[in-house]
């Protein structure tokens, strides 16, 4: 049993957050443990109230975790402030000197779907090119994807040349190049677009599910990627396994709420369990 950390806010709702990732991890039969950054008043309506975690609880959280339980592999999602991405900074930073070489995906959570801020001016400075450059892979949606290479996502050209560009904009300022997994969810066909270390790059063919449980799907599939890579497979295969296993949370969701509701997570460990 291989056990995976979320580094990542809690959502009283589980569509994302730390309880979707913990849910992710346990669907591809891995063990979550967890530090969470911020709490939130949010249900599928949307975002009430965001409560940021002290720093200093993040960072010893980090330690406590690493001393007795280090991760195979980890994803960072929503940090809420400048503070909380320098704790996390400085234990992959250790994490590196030491010699960890376990896979580091950033999930930049930036906004929610209902528009609330999730991460502060200062924090999004301090994320790219700093806590981008310590890990090796990020996985922005569209929005996100704009917001770190400052320049406009407006289509599938777009979002190769904004991939490329954040790439090296990284590798400038740290000397490292992180594979970027871009998400397209929110364009008119829903591809997405995988930019390895190397510079291959592989769209992501996607085809639109309508449903109202939606939310959680970027949260899923940077978890799930992360789960694929641990597991052994390679960044391409492990993305068309992370896209597969979305595209059926999203098909299988039953309607939860009155908002966006959650995506089905657990489809995989329902289908074994009704198989036997």
């Amino acid at each position: 049993m291989q056990t995976l950390l979320s580094i990542a806010g809690y959502d009283p709702s589980s569509g994302a957050g730390v309880t979707a990732d913990l849910m992710v991890f346990a669907a591809h039969g891995l063990f979550g443990t967890s530090c969470i950054t911020a709490l939130t008043v949010q249900s599928t309506v949307g975002v009430r109230r965001v409560i940021p975690v002290s720093s200093l609880v993040v960072g010893e959280t980090l330690e406590c975790l690493e001393e007795d339980m280090p991760p195979a592999g980890i994803k960072i999602g929503m940090l809420g402030t400048s503070d909380n991405v320098a704790a996390v900074c400085g234990y992959l930073e250790r994490l590196r000197a030491a010699g960890r070489t376990v896979p580091i995906i950033v999930d930049p959570v930036l906004q929610s779907s209902s528009g609330a801020a999730l991460l502060d001016e200062a924090g999004i400075r301090r994320l790219c090119p700093g806590l981008v450059g310590l890990a090796d892979w990020v996985t922005p949606n569209t929005g996100e994807l704009e917001l770190l290479s400052k320049t406009a996502v407006r289509n599938q050209e777009d979002m190769e040349q904004a991939s490329r560009l954040l790439q090296e904009q990284v590798f400038a300022a740290t000397g490292r190049r992180p594979g970027i997994l871009a998400k397209g969810g929110h364009m008119a066909k829903p591809d997405d677009f995988l930019l390895d270390e190397s510079g291959r790059e592989t769209w992501l063919a996607g085809e639109r599910v309508q449903t109202r449980s939606s939310h959680g799907t970027g949260c899923a599939l940077s978890s799930a990627f992360l789960s694929e890579l641990v597991l052994g497979r390679s960044p391409e295969e492990a993305a068309h396994r992370a896209k597969k296993y979305v595209a059926e949370a999203l098909q299988t969701a039953v309607p939860l709420g009155r908002g966006s509701g959650p995506i089905n997570h657990l489809w995989k460990r329902l289908q074994v369990r009704d198989s036997e």
